[in-house]
């Protein structure tokens, strides 16, 4: 299965909201504390007051940040803050932004997935999850009856339904939402909820195989959300809100999906990495823009990463692909191929580095900063996963290494909520 449905999206009342740059965030798990700080300062009704609430010295089991987020968005619904939709909908979206000076355009919408069971379900994840996270989550979405933030699909949609019914429909309408953020994404929302183009929508996606791009752990949270929901229900119609979870759409074909590369910041590296010229061709790279460039070439055909030093920039290139049966003992011939793999088996688990000493990060110039002030003695620079090596290793049923994946842009936060009954 893999069936979507309209729900009645709770947002920002544009009567009472004037700026809304000043409300939505950016999703929870990749703001920093400083963020944080400076967003909770930012309004008083910006979203991480409900979706980032702060731990307080003396919190207990009654008076925590869970319960201060119910207060607050309580207190945001009765105040009309925050309104709920009169009709289902679902909600088209799209983001307009810069990268290397050239421009893009991401479209998707945002609807509920049903959460079907696990032998029975076509959505298809790709990364590990850890529980605390997914605890955080939890408890959140218990507190406040709500799912904050969507999870972020990929499915296929080769005869353009939907963008059809956008562009024939809906892109001559009033958004309801319209906003450029602090990186300067302009976000817009528009409101379908006409049961006749939902239908065409949802029959156009029915029993599709989709692909989990972000928000594994709000996936799983939600799975074990719907588990305790229905352990309290004694005839429960499979049709109850908690049954489904607050989904972003996008078309896994367009060339405006981004997948940024995660680069590996290591705090201490050994001075004895000779062996690598048994496994690696070492070239010599004038500079990190260089690398850049011959690292994508390179990536076409081969395996490569870059390695930035005090001793300046190299390029490694896996010598020959056999030797990848020899040194990766697990995982499917998809998941060994992984460059992040090889980083790890080849390099990573030969001199000793445990993940607790890597930095993960998109950002190559900050990465390059700690390198040159002596916060950090290497940088692997990575080459983008491709989303066909994505598709594969999901449908092995195996997931990547840690932070191997950076969807780029994210899907801003408060933008929708998905109040369950």
């Amino acid at each position: 299965m893999s069936n979507i449905k309209p729900f009645k999206a709770v947002y920002y009342n544009p009567e009472k909201v004037n700026d809304f740059s000043k409300v939505v965030s950016p999703p929870y798990d990749v703001i920093s504390a400083e963020e944080q700080a400076f967003l909770h300062k930012l309004s008083p009704y910006n979203f991480t007051h409900i979706d980032l609430a702060d731990d307080l010295p003396g919190d207990n089991k009654e008076n925590n940040k869970y319960s201060r987020a119910k207060k607050a968005f309580q207190a945001w619904l009765q105040e009309a803050i925050l309104i709920q939709d009169d009709s289902p909908s679902i909600y088209f979206y799209k983001q307009e932004y810069k990268m290397m000076g050239q421009k893009y355009s991401r479209f998707g919408f945002i609807a509920t997935l049903e959460l079907a069971e696990e032998g029975d379900s076509k959505i298809y994840p790709h990364e590990n999850t850890h529980a605390h996270a997914v605890d955080d989550r939890f408890n959140l979405t218990k507190a406040l009856d709500a799912q904050l933030s969507c999870i972020f699909v990929c499915f296929a949609d080769k005869q353009k339904v939907v963008d059809n019914i956008f562009n024939r429909k809906v892109l001559s309408s009033k958004p309801i939402i319209d906003v450029e953020d602090q990186d300067h994404i302009k976000h817009t929302l528009w409101r379908l909820s006409d049961p006749d183009l939902i239908k065409e929508i949802q029959d156009s996606l029915k029993g599709q195989q989709m692909f989990i791009a972000d928000g594994h752990h709000r996936f799983k949270m939600a799975m074990e959300y719907k588990k305790y929901c229905l352990a309290k229900k004694a005839k429960p119609t499979g049709q109850e809100s908690f049954n489904y979870v607050m989904t972003y759409f996008t078309n896994i074909d367009s060339k405006d999906l981004k997948i940024f590369p995660m680069h590996r910041i290591i705090k201490r590296m050994p001075d004895k990495i000779s062996f690598l010229e048994e496994y690696f061709r070492i070239d010599k790279i004038r500079n990190i823009e260089d690398l850049v460039i011959l690292l994508a070439q390179a990536g076409k055909n081969e395996n490569a990463f870059g390695l930035y030093t005090k001793d300046g920039v190299k390029m490694l290139r896996l010598k020959n692909k056999k030797l990848i049966e020899e040194v990766v003992k697990e995982g499917s011939k998809d998941y060994k191929e992984l460059d992040a793999a090889i980083l790890k088996y080849f390099i990573f688990d030969k001199i000793g580095i445990k993940s607790d000493d890597i930095i993960y990060t998109k950002d190559m110039d900050s990465a390059k900063v700690m390198v040159d002030n002596n916060q950090a003695e290497a940088v692997f620079v990575m080459n983008p996963v491709k989303v066909s090596q994505l598709k594969a290793i999901a449908l092995n049923g195996e997931k990547m290494p840690p932070k191997t994946t950076y969807f780029y842009p994210k899907v801003l936060s408060g933008l929708t909520i998905h109040k369950l009954d």
